[in-house]
């Protein structure tokens, strides 16, 4: 299978994947880990992953490419394929010094040279290289670039691939948020960013309404002709005006390129909701935040995508600790459709009871539902959101 055939392809859902169970990524997920988290992922329809890096002294996407190969050597019928990301920075970041936006770190041609032996070294599973995760949008101010280094590496590796230094049928792209592609911001609209729209094989975009739920509130409030409708009404509305929202981001997005005469499939690279938040998503906030309203959300975007042909990689599978590892109940640490001890939340409620994970475990747990399977027991955390001023 190619890129081509697996993208926008509903039978092959695609999801964001890390294996970190630890508040700390130094504790690497073992191979054994990593192969039972994938069975999971494989019982639920999955077959495109997408990780972010692949950083020294991190092993964690080498050891996915290996365990994905272990899989199949041990089942002809597993098949998973990875949209391998390329984490890029600026010169200075995540250093005590002021982050260089004009400049690239210098480990960037490090990380490129390891993505290119990863894609060679297992070219039936790699079938997508992203360069950089949200590396160009302005509010990533610790180590955003500008889109001249982007560009740098697309073609770098699109020569690759013209000169047989990397497999004819992989796709380059960059994951970047919707206004870094041109769909917000005309501030984002330069002659670098047209060039790499035009040197890509897709474009990669992301699209969070859940954080537009605090930033860009407009979508979000119930409007005074809902007043009286009931709390759940209420909130399903509101979930699917979500969903507008990210819709409008995708049409923006795809209206911009095909306003510089460029016409190539547009997929979701990241989009997700989280079932916790002590910050500015909570009950003190914009009551965003419940296993409700990501099961909706969640529905929702599969159902919108996989009818228009658009793959979107669903952020994330499983929760991850070590994003906010100062702040347990931050929301960054709660965007997974499993819990990490295997707890299923309530958007695949469902496919545990239909018995596809039967026998399978996540840390030595079978799985189950969270709330024990209890609506009733769910509802009483859902919040309604705030009425319009």
């Amino acid at each position: 299978m190619k890129a081509k055939d697996i993208l926008g392809n509903p039978d092959y859902l695609a999801i964001s994947y890390g294996g970190y169970r630890a508040k700390t990524r130094s504790i690497q997920p073992s191979i054994t880990e990593l192969k039972n988290d994938l069975k999971i992922l494989f019982a639920m329809g999955i077959r495109i992953i997408r990780t972010y890096n692949v950083q020294e002294p991190l092993p964690h996407a080498s050891n996915i490419l290996e365990a994905i190969s272990e899989l199949k050597r041990e089942d002809s019928n597993f098949e998973m394929y990875v949209m391998l990301g390329i984490w890029i920075d600026c010169l200075n970041a995540w250093t005590d010094q002021m982050p260089n936006h004009e400049e690239e770190s210098l480990d960037n041609p490090n990380e490129i040279n390891r993505a290119v032996a990863l894609a060679n070294k297992y070219p039936d599973i790699v079938k997508v290289l992203a360069v950089g995760n949200e590396a160009m949008v302005k509010w990533a101010t610790s180590y955003y670039v500008q889109p001249h280094v982007i560009l740098k590496w697309v073609n770098h590796l699109q020569n690759l691939k013209k000169n047989n230094q990397l497999p004819k049928d992989l796709w380059v792209t960059s994951s970047d948020d919707f206004a870094s592609w041109g769909g917000g911001d005309p501030l984002y609209h330069v002659k670098d960013l047209e060039d790499i729209i035009k040197a890509v094989d897709y474009i990669s975009v992301h699209s969070y309404p859940y954080h537009n739920t605090h930033y860009n509130p407009e979508f979000w409030g119930i409007p005074q002709e809902e007043s009286s409708l009931s709390e759940i009404e209420k909130i399903d509305n509101a979930m699917k005006r979500a969903v507008e929202f990210s819709k409008n981001q995708y049409k923006r997005t795809v209206d911009y390129m095909k306003s510089l005469g460029v016409d190539k499939p547009v997929h979701i690279g990241e989009t997700g909701w989280a079932s916790v938040s002590n910050g500015f998503y909570g009950d003190k906030g914009s009551k965003a935040t419940d296993e409700y309203k990501q099961g909706v959300y969640y529905k929702l975007m599969r159902d919108w995508t996989n009818s228009e042909g658009i793959t979107c990689f669903y952020f994330e599978a499983f929760n991850e600790k070590w994003k906010d590892a100062h702040n347990p109940e931050g929301s960054e640490n709660h965007f997974g459709l499993f819990k990490i001890n295997g707890e299923a939340k309530y958007p695949i409620w469902d496919l545990v009871d239909k018995g596809v994970f039967e026998g399978l475990k996540r840390n030595g747990n079978l799985i189950t539902k969270t709330y024990n399977g209890k609506k009733e027991d769910l509802m009483p955390h859902v919040l309604v959101p705030p009425m319009k001023h």
